[in-house]
């Protein structure tokens, strides 16, 4: 048994290794398995269509599932197209002394308030002249060439993980199951039972976590688009389509989808004074995402997370700060499917000492 526990312990370091080592393979490869997932069920729709009394071929059938994930992705864009077409055009007319000097107004308000309260001796407009020197200085030790050419780099490594996980995707819905054959061809007859129980709880745990994640997008889309269109925002479709994609990153996303839902809304109102006009707006904007996130942390998180990974919500919180510290935003989208295959093959390797005696073997 000694022996059997060593060997695992081996296997898990080394293959922790692997991935840490291996990590844009590993990432490229998870990706590919979750749109296997989500596809696969398209795939084999389309594969039972007849066309001139046969059916699809399964190549034809991937290239059309394919073809519905790119033209998704094509609608989304054109949501955003008129925006930044609306953006272009605002920061072309833009007077930007005018903008700072309502920016600065509040600024000015405190300046105002220290001075007449004999809170400080500076002079007249002194806290607005730092405000404004700091930008200067900012701007002047950005270093434009290489933020140029890290987003040349960016550019470069998307298209190519964009090509690897296409690749990777279709060999996998084209060899139907054809990774799960093969780990199962490696695995030892003393470990069937326990791996086949492991494997079948985690497909089955990650299919509901991946449905729950959508069903959750869908939510918080729709709550956000009624929500901003109600109150008169512009854009709101693509506000909500942001926020929506947003919060597939935990805690973080809703913080997100709300300030780009401000920005937005303040930069297409034309106005970027501190009026009661664009306070109001600005109140506006807040109180839809605040039903967002209420929405979001009562009801769809502990009934997404909780059940369908069947986890607390405390272990949920504390893996999700833990993926956080390891790998970032990355890391947070990750921890939950990542605990999740740990923590049931862990249970399950443990209920094979308990129940299948398979370990219990002479040391």
């Amino acid at each position: 048994m000694k022996r059997t526990l060593v060997a695992i312990g081996v296997f898990v370091v080394l293959l922790g290794v692997a991935i840490w080592y291996f990590s844009n393979i590993f990432i490229y490869l998870t990706i590919s398995l979750v749109l296997a997932t989500v596809l696969r069920p398209m795939t084999s729709q389309i594969i039972r269509f007849e066309v001139f009394g046969g059916k699809v071929p399964r190549y034809i059938a991937i290239f059309g599932s394919y073809a519905v994930v790119i033209g998704v992705l094509a609608l989304f864009l054109v949501l955003f197209i008129p925006l930044i077409s609306n953006q272009l055009e605002v920061l072309a007319s833009l007077d930007f002394s005018a903008v700072f000097d309502s920016l600065v107004q509040p600024v000015r308000w405190v300046e105002t308030f220290l001075i007449n309260n004999r809170l400080s001796d500076g002079p007249s407009g002194f806290m607005v002249d730092s405000v404004r020197k700091g930008v200067v200085d900012f701007i002047h030790t950005m270093d434009f060439t290489e933020i140029l050419n890290q987003l040349i780099s960016f550019t470069g490594n998307f298209f190519i993980g964009v090509l690897a996980v296409g690749f990777i995707t279709f060999f996998l819905l084209y060899e139907n199951g054809i990774l799960r054959r093969q780990v199962i061809a490696v695995i030892p007859n003393k470990y069937f039972e326990v791996f086949i129980s492991a494997l079948y709880k985690i497909e089955r745990l990650l299919s509901n976590f991946l449905l729950g994640i959508l069903f959750q997008m869908i939510s918080i889309f729709s709550i956000a688009a009624v929500g901003l269109s109600i109150v008169g925002v512009n854009y709101a479709l693509t506000i909500a389509v942001f926020a929506a994609i947003a919060n597939l990153i935990p805690y973080l996303g809703p913080l997100l989808g709300g300030i780009f839902g401000i920005a937005v809304a303040v930069s297409t109102s034309g106005d970027f004074t501190f009026n009661n006009d664009t306070l109001i707006l600005v109140a506006k904007v807040f109180t839809v995402f605040a039903v967002v996130q209420a929405t979001d942390n009562l009801l769809l998180q502990p009934l997404i997370f909780s059940k369908s990974v069947k986890a607390h919500p405390l272990e949920i919180f504390v893996i999700i700060f833990v993926g956080a510290t390891i790998a970032g935003i990355p890391g947070m989208i990750g921890a939950i499917p990542v605990y999740t295959v740990l923590r049931v093959s862990s249970t399950e390797i443990y209920a094979g000492f308990n129940q299948y005696r398979v370990f219990k073997i002479k040391s």
